[in-house]
């Protein structure tokens, strides 16, 4: 679905990423981790074009997008849900919904479908989304990347920062949406076991270098575990 060839890119002077190469499965999970610093959420913006790699090639069912903008590469089905639970935090949850679903011709139903993964919202639609916790705005947020229905859903960080019964909550929807097939994910996690859970295969970054790839699932967990304490 999604890959990525000898990618360096950085802002300004500072190179992030030192020629990484990594493959997204179709219909699959990869996972991306590793340390703070490491490069996870500079590789997610290069994917989605809001950085532009300084050499290497990115290939979403094998056309280079790597020139694309950002609106291009999500006409081509591309979803991203940034770190911090983002929002527009002075227009209600529905308001924050219809934003996304208004002008799609399935957007009643697509907005529904997301509704129902994450039902605990549809008791705060009439509130402002700066007054929810952070695990509501997290849902938030992903329910709005998932009303555009897309192939390919990049995810970064969607666990930090909320209280554990959210955590669950999220595990399990994105855990659903891996298990369902017709969509691809690309996950940035800190949390080793949720993030093996979910993925076929699982790629290290250390100072912006791949240093481990596998396959996922828990029996790689002290594989991983032990690539991040070197």
């Amino acid at each position: 679905m999604l890959r990525f060839e000898e990618i360096h890119a950085g802002y300004g002077r500072s190179i992030v990423l030192h020629g990484v190469s990594l493959t997204v499965p179709t219909d699959g999970v990869a996972a991306v981790l590793g340390h703070n610093g490491a490069g996870k959420s500079t590789l997610l913006r290069a994917a989605i074009g809001l950085i532009k790699p300084r050499s290497g090639l990115i290939l979403l069912d094998g056309e280079d997008i790597t020139k694309l903008a950002p609106h291009e590469r999500v006409a081509r089905g591309m979803a991203y849900v940034p770190q911090g639970q983002q929002s527009f935090p002075h227009l209600t949850t529905l308001e924050n919904l219809q934003l996304v679903a208004d002008g799609r011709a399935d957007g009643k139903t697509a907005m529904a479908e997301a509704l129902d993964m994450f039902p605990a919202l549809t008791e705060l639609l009439n509130r402002r989304a700066g007054l929810l916790s952070g695990g509501q705005r997290q849902q938030l947020a992903l329910a709005r990347a998932l009303i555009t229905r897309p192939r390919l859903l990049l995810l970064d960080e969607p666990t930090e920062g909320i209280q554990p019964s959210v955590v669950a909550e999220i595990e399990q929807t994105i855990l659903g949406l891996a298990s369902r097939g017709g969509m691809s994910v690309l996950l940035v996690e800190q949390h080793v076991g949720f993030a093996l859970r979910a993925a076929q295969t699982y790629h290290v970054l250390e100072a912006g270098r791949v240093t481990s790839t596998g396959d996922g699932g828990a029996e790689a967990e002290s594989t991983v575990r032990q690539a991040l304490t070197v």
